[in-house]
């Protein structure tokens, strides 16, 4: 499996005190340089923590792949297709929340989701689509014309340690294995952290893990390179 980074709380830090530090083009640099096989940005809506410039940088000045989250609208297709990161991962945003809560609902919302995903397709952007394990969401996620989706490992990442970690990890793996079926190649994240990323060894095929606040959080007390490492070897 590869280990994506997710950036976005090192921005979060910088923009307490509205200055440059910690520079998040820097930090996104040092986890390549410690393992990171790409680094993923989340360009909220309220740009509460990444902002514009930071994913216009990244795209300039790191020769890696960058993996943009943004959520289904006008302008961020909008962006994307102006930034041409290598990918996207269109996930729900709810201004109120305070990180992503659950998976999007594209079965709710199908057509719209094929004439969001056929342009960015088209200039050679991956998609992923961030959604529930439900067979449901990974069929319409098929439908729509995205090559991936990221399965959201909150509820197992909740439940772990818990009498409820068997089903929710089995509802991981269900979907996993229906969305290979499909031909979809499968990502996974959200809540994932250096005890319970152990068992998405045993999801046969994942390509790839999206971590973020955990190796932020790590890092605090052993320093980013180090953080990265520990997790890289963890994943890998």
């Amino acid at each position: 499996m590869l280990l994506g980074v997710n950036i976005d709380h090192v921005a979060t830090l910088r923009n307490a005190r509205g200055g440059v530090e910690p520079n998040v083009v820097e930090c996104a640099k040092l986890c390549i340089l410690n393992g990171a096989d790409s680094i993923t940005t989340h360009l909220r809506e309220d740009r509460r923590h990444i902002k514009d410039e930071d994913v216009k940088l990244i795209r300039k000045e790191l020769n890696t792949k960058l993996n943009l989250e943004m959520a289904m609208t006008d302008e961020m297709q909008s962006i994307a297709l102006s930034v041409m990161p290598d990918a996207v991962c269109i996930v729900p945003e709810k201004r109120q929340e305070l990180t992503t809560e659950g998976g999007l609902d594209i079965a709710g919302q199908l057509e719209r989701g094929k004439n969001f995903v056929k342009p960015l397709v088209e200039k050679g952007i991956e998609v992923s689509l961030f959604i529930d394990p439900d067979k449901k969401q990974v069929q319409a996620a098929y439908e729509t014309g995205a090559q991936f989706i990221e399965l959201h490992t909150g509820t197992y990442s909740n439940t772990f340690g818990t009498d409820k970690e068997k089903q929710s990890f089995e509802d991981l793996k269900t979907a996993a294995e229906f969305a290979q079926s499909l031909g979809l190649k499968v990502n996974a994240g959200h809540g994932l952290n250096y005890e319970n990323v152990d068992r998405m060894h045993e999801i046969s095929g994942l390509y790839e893990l999206n971590i973020g606040h955990s190796i932020i959080a790590r890092s605090i007390s052993v320093g980013l390179p180090q953080a990265v490492k520990e997790m890289k070897d963890l994943v890998k």
